[in-house]
């Protein structure tokens, strides 16, 4: 539990608003925050986490601008309610940079201009990601599969799939 206004909380009420406590680990990072209750997860993370990386596109989880990895499962943030997360192990495209440089991943979707306008690109990233984490030796069909949920409106997703094939061979020669 954590610590607001001095007092121990689960539910806290303020201006006739209840907020409840949400414990969980963001990009590697403890977090407790109060929330709340009807807040999706992509709205902490943006507004109240300032998280920009978290886009809203549809809001009806259609469109994967929202994709975050919760539990290592890439999921549509906007459809899930903040309070649901308590607990849970995110990862945003935030976490995905180490000590200021891109991961693997990252610098194949430069190398193989697999980003245009870049409203996607963090949802698609964290697809792939989530991917790559659970099958690290993808065909072109699983890759098309786990982006499946990802719309992209520049690029065409030739150069996505490509960049993201490219990133597993490069992770599995850094890993020998």
């Amino acid at each position: 539990m954590c610590n607001h206004n001095g007092d121990s909380c689960f539910t806290y009420k303020d201006s006739g608003l209840t907020k409840i406590e949400l414990n969980c680990v963001i990009n590697g990072d403890k977090v407790c925050e109060l929330v709340d209750p009807t807040m999706t997860l992509l709205n902490f993370l943006h507004n109240q986490m300032k998280l920009f990386g978290v886009k809203e596109g549809c809001g009806e989880g259609e469109c994967g601008a929202c994709t975050i990895m919760m539990n290592g499962k890439a999921v549509n943030s906007c459809m899930i309610l903040a309070v649901e997360a308590e607990g849970a192990d995110i990862v945003t495209v935030e976490g995905l940079a180490k000590d200021g440089e891109l991961s693997t991943l990252q610098k194949e979707f430069v190398e193989f201009d697999a980003l245009q306008c870049g409203f996607c690109t963090p949802g698609m990233l964290m697809s792939s990601r989530a991917l790559l984490d659970q099958n690290p030796n993808p065909t072109v069909e699983e890759v098309k599969e786990a982006i499946a949920g990802n719309f992209c409106r520049c690029t065409g997703y030739f150069p996505i799939v490509d960049a993201i094939l490219s990133a597993a061979k490069k992770e599995k020669e850094e890993s020998k």
